[in-house]
């Protein structure tokens, strides 16, 4: 069975950085989309970042433009987030979502969480001074 696990979470002060990984088993990259959301306490979660893996076009939220970066990672079928910048609103557990059908390369990632099939445990970002 597909499995998505996170990692790379933490606290960090305002202004500085983490990446995280979204590493990912028993799933086929090149005909779907990865994506990154969050969820804060007591808010609806929300959109982040998006790739698709067989293009490796990427698509963003307007919180997340010019901050964060959604990337392949080194490893074989893994999903970086860079962010950067942090500010404390973006404090949350991050979550990994993949696709569960087929999209063409030239199709854009939907970034409805209604779309994403599998998800991860989630990775816990703080952003305090």
């Amino acid at each position: 069975q597909v499995r998505l696990v996170e990692s790379g979470g933490g606290s960090v002060q305002p202004g500085e950085s983490l990446r995280l990984s979204c590493d990912t088993f028993r799933y086929t990259f090149g005909g779907s989309c990865l994506g990154w959301f969050r969820q804060a306490p007591g808010k609806e979660r929300e959109r982040v970042a998006f790739i698709h893996t067989g293009s490796d076009n990427t698509y963003y939220a307007d919180s997340a433009k010019g901050r964060f970066v959604i990337s392949r990672g080194k490893a074989k079928n893994t999903v970086d987030l860079q962010l950067n910048s942090l500010k404390p609103e973006d404090t949350a557990m991050y979550y990994c979502a993949a696709e569960g059908g087929w999209r063409a390369q030239g199709v854009e990632c939907s970034q409805d969480s209604r779309t994403y099939t599998y998800w991860g445990q989630g990775t816990q970002v703080t952003v305090s001074s």
